[in-house]
């Protein structure tokens, strides 16, 4: 018994913390949602939204994003283009500063970017660095140049993504790939990583040491994880939550209605799909098969009487809003949805089945109300028009994304993309063969070479024509099934200032203050 003491007093601690103020009275605490935990906050080794959600409170690339969404300047003070724009050379802030007080250092950039391309790191995201650097040397203390591949409009947006981060090197040097852990982290931005708590609570404090913390107002960060939507709205009703990271769907109208404008509904860069296993039977090989699940799903009914959250019906895989880019849609996108049922149905019996030998399969998902509503719906639409019978799995999310990854067991599968910067390529980029991003395993070597060709392109025009046949090819092969666009959803609460809706949905906690008397 008395060693459960220590722990129940410091959950009684953070419950107490939770429910308002820290005792003093005069630390500006925000409360924020997140639908899950991060599988780790190591900026090379994580991949989740939600990871990336807490990385931008605590690091800082050379490039950042403003309240709304407008590319502005990180840790870098200046920066500088050669004519071809394949050299870029940016200078470090003077006052950068680790939250230890040491200096910022452009070989810490260096260094970090070097260990995300390492194959040792296993980075999920390192293909977005390694298929456009072609080197990065710091050539002295505050300045660091990169040689590019080619020219990419998209450079300085890649350099916002939480994998471009820098890490401590001393840190690095000490724990190894146990540095970011609570009590050993060393970060550079706004705030430090205090606690952490899996499942429950990720604790953010001020970082003194931070470049621009005179302009950050809030000095408590908490970002509670709330699997379940209906528990988080209810925890924003009680007060206990500033922000929600979602808005469940069942009572979408009322919840519009008791809160009106703390409702956040705003365009999103973001993807809802499921995904074939290309590697197995029943749908390697089987365009006509995958074609067919498509076809039968009716997305207006599931956007409107499934999600009915402002979500659009998706037929293309590249979001409409995607900046200098027209996305290209599904040949049947302007049909009925009863001809594209009747075309479903013969693509079904060329696939070899029917009624005498119905398909049988297994949808996984991860655990969340949304992705069951809607495997629920999607499986019932297969029933109805094809008839197959469809098994559903809901795991949990680190199993699931192993299932996923490794595709021994994985079948038919939950996805979602959101986009790292706002531009076609990080949608098309995902398909490319040989992607670590690429989950079905989709390969088709005319896509690749025409993602190959639209890299090579410094014409924005042509950039986009070969971006949009690569769309058309893909879309043609249906190794994904695109159902919806996401809106960003959240619940904002009237103290909350500072707050700009954003296609990217990026909210750092930096930009915010908190108004008690509203």
């Amino acid at each position: 018994m008395t060693k459960l003491l220590p722990l129940l007093a410091v959950f009684a601690a953070l419950l107490f913390a939770a429910c308002g103020g820290d005792g003093d009275g005069r630390q500006s605490v925000l409360n924020r949602g997140l639908a899950t935990d991060p599988e780790s906050l190591d900026p090379h080794k994580a991949r989740t939204v939600q990871a990336a959600d807490v990385l931008r409170d605590i690091g800082e690339g050379l490039m950042s994003y403003s309240a709304t969404g407008e590319l502005v300047a990180g840790a870098a003070q200046s920066r500088e283009q050669t004519a071809d724009s394949l050299q870029w050379t940016f200078i470090i802030r003077e006052d950068a500063r680790w939250s230890n007080g040491d200096k910022l250092r452009a070989q810490d950039f260096e260094f970090s970017l070097k260990r995300l391309v390492d194959p040792a790191t296993t980075s999920f995201y390192a293909q977005i660095i390694e298929d456009v650097v072609e080197n990065v040397t710091a050539r002295d203390e505050r300045t660091l140049t990169f040689r590019l591949k080619r020219p990419t409009p998209y450079f300085l947006d890649l350099l916002t993504h939480p994998s471009t981060f820098p890490i401590h090197v001393p840190s690095y040097e000490r724990y190894g790939d146990s540095f970011a852990r609570a009590g050993r982290y060393v970060s550079n931005g706004a705030y430090v990583l205090d606690t952490w708590l899996p499942g429950s609570i990720i604790i953010l404090k001020r970082n003194a040491y931070y470049w621009n913390d005179d302009a950050t107002a809030i000095d408590v960060v908490r970002h509670h994880v709330v699997t379940q939507e209906v528990a988080e709205l209810n925890r924003y009703r009680s007060g206990e939550l500033h922000i929600t990271s979602v808005v469940p769907p069942d009572g979408f109208a009322q919840t519009r209605q008791a809160f009106g404008d703390q409702l956040r509904v705003a365009p999103y860069l973001g993807v809802y799909y499921f995904g074939f296993n290309l590697t197995r039977p029943p749908f390697a090989n089987n365009v006509a098969l995958r074609e067919a699940l498509s076809m039968a799903i009716d997305r207006e009914a599931l956007v409107d009487k499934v999600l009915g959250r402002g979500e659009l019906p998706a037929y293309s895989w590249v979001p409409p809003g995607t900046s200098n880019y027209e996305p290209v849609r599904f040949r049947y996108a302007d049909l009925s949805q009863s001809e594209r049922n009747s075309i479903a149905l013969q693509r079904y019996r060329d696939a070899g089945y029917g009624e005498d030998r119905p398909l049988e399969i297994e949808l996984r998902f991860n655990t969340n109300d949304t992705h069951k509503r809607v495997a629920l719906a999607v499986s019932a639409m297969w029933r109805e028009v094809l008839g197959v019978e469809t098994r559903l799995i809901n795991e949990e999310s680190s199993v699931f994304l192993s299932n996923v990854r490794q595709r021994t067991v994985t079948q038919v599968f939950k996805g979602s993309w959101i986009g790292d910067f706002n531009d076609a390529h990080t949608f098309l980029g995902v398909m490319q063969g040989g992607s670590s991003t690429n989950m079905p395993a989709y390969a088709n070597d005319e896509y690749d070479a025409l993602m190959q060709r639209a890299a090579s392109q410094v014409k924005l025009d042509r950039r986009r024509l070969y971006l949009e046949e690569a769309e058309r090819v893909m879309l043609a092969d249906h190794p994904v099934i695109p159902l919806y666009f996401y809106v960003s959803k959240h619940l904002v609460s009237p103290q909350v200032q500072g707050w700009g809706d954003n296609v990217l949905d990026y909210h750092y906690s930096q930009h915010l203050s908190l108004d008690a008397a509203r």
